[in-house]
């Protein structure tokens, strides 16, 4: 989206969606968001675990998502959808 419009909601899907789970929404963020997230064809989502220091990526393939990486730790990683930079995982964990 190149220009925000004023508008008070959009119709436009993102084409990424990061959610953080706890084990409090880890159920939901699964189990109810992601076939949500599906069935508006968002391409890519992730899950953020800050307890045990990972981030999983999922692309949606015909409807159903596909685990495509996981990651751990403090790396520094390319992860689709942002292949084109490097995220540096230890700077996301409070420590």
């Amino acid at each position: 989206m190149p220009v925000v419009p004023d508008v008070s909601a959009f119709e436009l899907a993102p084409d990424w969606i990061c959610e953080t789970v706890s084990s409090k929404t880890a159920r939901l963020d699964r189990y109810r968001k992601l076939p949500r997230y599906a069935a508006h064809r968002i391409p890519h989502a992730w899950l953020v675990d800050p307890v045990a220091f990972g981030v999983e990526g999922y692309r949606l393939e015909e409807g159903h998502w596909t685990l495509i990486a996981t990651h751990e730790g403090s790396t520094v990683i390319r992860a689709e959808p942002f292949e084109a930079g490097e995220i540096n995982l230890g700077a996301l964990w409070l420590r």
